[in-house]
């Protein structure tokens, strides 16, 4: 199984990006992929989560009206847009394949994991 996001890099606050998560070697449309984000010297924290079949989709409450989590099924890819970037939404960002039991908005609940992509917001 293989999780290749990117899309990262430096915006000024205020500003935009999107990233991409491909997904291959497995298909997730029976469980829930989301977006985690570490800063330097932070736990790594819930962002967002799609349930894959249905589209259903939770915010963590600090981006909740900024961010957008989609997928395209054709393209096995996931989508995070990511509007009115903040300084304090800079973080090294992580796209994880959920295994059953726990709960979506804790990392520990999530057994697959992409290598990360930087995102910088600046002031």
């Amino acid at each position: 199984v293989q999780l290749q996001a990117s899309g990262g890099g430096l915006v000024q606050a205020g500003g935009c990006l999107r990233l991409s998560c491909v997904v291959s070697g497995r298909s997730f449309s029976t469980t829930y992929m989301g977006w985690f984000r570490q800063a330097p010297g932070k736990e790594r924290e819930f962002v967002a989560v799609i349930f894959w079949g249905t589209g259903s989709t939770y915010y963590a409450d600090s981006v909740k009206g900024r961010f957008t989590i989609s997928r395209d099924n054709a393209k096995n890819t996931l989508y995070l847009q990511m509007n009115s970037l903040k300084p304090e939404d800079t973080a090294v960002y992580y796209c994880a394949g959920k295994r059953p039991g726990g709960s979506y908005n804790q990392f520990t609940s999530y057994g697959y994991w992409g290598q990360g992509t930087q995102v910088t917001v600046s002031s």
